[in-house]
């Protein structure tokens, strides 16, 4: 029995959303791979053979390979599906783009968003938004899983030794073609890998009121900002800050949610982290429920308050 972990990269380094995903493969048994295939890869396959854990990393390198597009990556996976038991995905946008495609060659059920390993052969996931856990047995004989990586410890990305082995990449399916990519640059922590985050709610009223009050205490924490839904929908922060169901998930050491009234989807996103504060003025407010540290009071006056006394 032997998990193939299908690494996120960027031809130089390996993604954080892998490490985690290395802890899941290892706690279905057996030995785990790692797959990096790239352009230019060499780096990120080196990086991989020195996670904890990992038995033997599979470098591929090819042109088509160098942006990661679903369809050449997941002909890559089934290249090779065939000798292992569990194939595990981050439940990234990457992740979630490629693993269905080879779940559906295979003819097998696809396991998502998995937060807990039961047995090689079960597993739990949340469902209804976090508010009941699955625990899904499969059958089958390859188990293509999604790995909800907020629901594991990430390995330590060094003291490993693993053998790299070169393989010939398939060719290029020539169903897509990568055109280009248009990339915000931004100079705090990625959101889902962040260990500090604020966040900001529609109470906040505008644009350039979040701005105001949430990006000074951001910049005193070196933490992420984040968004709920409802703020983002009223256009007052990008869709890549919305933390929730249908945004990112995340689980860092503190999450502070100033104006955010705790709906469902939002709490479905970051509940997992590790210290809540929450400050609303709303003492019914549902985001209450979940937090370490609650303070009923009106943000426009606690949070700079809070930002001049750090």
């Amino acid at each position: 029995m032997t998990s193939l972990v299908i690494a996120e990269h960027d031809n130089a380094s390996i993604k954080p959303a892998t490490l985690n995903t290395v802890t899941a493969a290892a706690q279905c048994g057996g030995e785990v791979h790692i797959l990096v295939a790239g352009k230019g890869a060499e780096g990120a396959a080196k990086a991989a053979s020195t996670i904890a854990g990992v038995a033997k990393v599979i470098h591929v390198e090819g042109d088509h390979f160098a942006h990661g597009l679903a369809e050449n990556m997941a002909t890559q996976v089934l290249s090779i599906a065939a000798s292992y038991s569990h194939i595990l995905f981050p439940a990234t946008a990457s992740g979630k783009n490629i693993a269905p495609r080879v779940a559906a060659t295979l003819d097998v059920g696809q396991i998502s968003d998995i937060t807990q390993v039961d047995a090689p052969d079960t597993f739990e996931r949340p469902i209804y938004a976090g508010n009941a856990i699955a625990t899904v047995q499969s059958m089958d004989a390859t188990k293509v899983i999604t790995v909800r990586t907020t629901g594991f410890d990430p390995a330590a990305s060094t003291g490993g030794s693993a053998a790299i082995e070169v393989l010939a990449g398939v060719a290029d399916s020539g169903k897509t073609v990568f055109l280009g990519s248009e990339i915000a640059k931004n100079d705090r922590p990625e959101l889902t890998a962040a260990k500090i985050i604020v966040s900001g709610g529609r109470a906040l009223g505008s644009a350039e009121k979040f701005n105001d009050v949430m990006t000074p205490l951001a910049d005193k924490l070196g933490a992420a900002l984040g968004a709920s839904r409802a703020a983002v929908d009223a256009g007052y922060a990008p869709n890549d800050w919305q933390v929730g169901q249908t945004g990112k998930i995340v689980a860092p050491q503190l999450y502070i949610a100033a104006g955010i009234s705790g709906a469902i989807q939002h709490l479905a996103g970051m509940k997992d982290s590790k210290v809540i504060v929450a400050i609303n003025k709303d003492p019914e407010a549902p985001i209450f429920s979940v937090a370490d540290y609650g303070l009923e009071a009106d943000l426009f006056a606690a949070v700079p308050e809070l930002t001049a006394a750090l």
